[in-house]
């Protein structure tokens, strides 16, 4: 992770299941099972938060039958927000930092995942380690429209 992780203060304000599901009729015993990963962020830039969503989807076959997805919310300090201000409508996140974001997120998911299927038979499917920095490969750049007002 850069060093830039370290200097930006921030606190995880709102964790939400977005979805949960188990499709039993889905799953096949003995079947290849493939774990689908989808990763995607937003900001609220009035409110200094970035948004993590994480959907991860246990696969056969290309069908989902276990599914969960949660959406963190971080707000960032005012002091560490300003330096990812470029203009009036242009944000730039520094990926180390989505990064670090997205790995708190997977453990979250993790978490979550063993928690809504603990005493079923699809407990046994856990998130395994993911290597979020190489995942995150760009600064994010956030860029809000121009408002209607603001185009004369």
């Amino acid at each position: 992770m850069e060093n830039v992780v370290n200097t930006i203060e921030f606190a995880l304000a709102r964790i939400n299941t977005e979805q949960f599901a188990i499709i039993e009729e889905g799953f096949r015993e003995g079947t290849p099972v493939a774990l689908n990963t989808n990763l995607r962020y937003g900001i609220d830039r009035a409110n200094r938060v970035v948004a993590v969503y994480s959907l991860f989807q246990f696969e056969q076959e290309r069908f989902p039958f276990l599914k969960v997805e949660l959406l963190m919310q971080f707000a960032i300090a005012e002091k560490s927000w300003q330096p990812f201000l470029r203009d009036e409508v242009t944000t730039i996140i520094p990926k180390g930092f989505l990064a670090h974001l997205a790995m708190i997120t997977v453990g979250t998911a993790r978490g979550v995942l063993h928690a809504k299927t603990e005493g079923t038979r699809f407990n046994e499917f856990v998130l395994p380690t993911i290597n979020v920095a190489e995942m995150v490969k760009e600064d994010g750049v956030f860029v809000e429209p121009v408002p209607a007002s603001a185009k004369r």
